[in-house]
């Protein structure tokens, strides 16, 4: 069964030929530890500060990778404390 193609709200393309698609989903689903939000860093060596560590997305537009992050969490750390929340509206913020 193929995915079905997600409805385009803007498009532009630019002399490269490179187009940019945004595209409307129906929620973002977020990986949380113990029901609150979270960052997850790594590091090349945790010895050496060059280059830095390197933060992994923790929220999707589809579950699936979601449910898969939060299922690696939970057995790197051995826990059940990592799940996955549905966000659908939110609170509209300014910088």
């Amino acid at each position: 069964m193929s995915r079905p193609k997600p409805t385009v709200l803007l498009e532009e393309t630019d002399e490269n030929m490179r187009a940019l698609q945004v595209c409307e989903a129906d929620a973002i689903y977020a990986v949380c530890y113990k029901g609150a939000p979270i960052k997850v860093k790594t590091y090349a060596n945790i010895e050496i500060e060059y280059p830095g560590p390197k933060y992994a997305k923790t929220s999707f537009p589809t579950s699936g990778h979601a449910f898969n992050l939060a299922e690696r969490l939970n057995q790197k750390f051995g826990t059940k404390d990592f799940s996955v929340v549905l966000m659908t509206v939110g609170r509209t913020i300014s910088e």
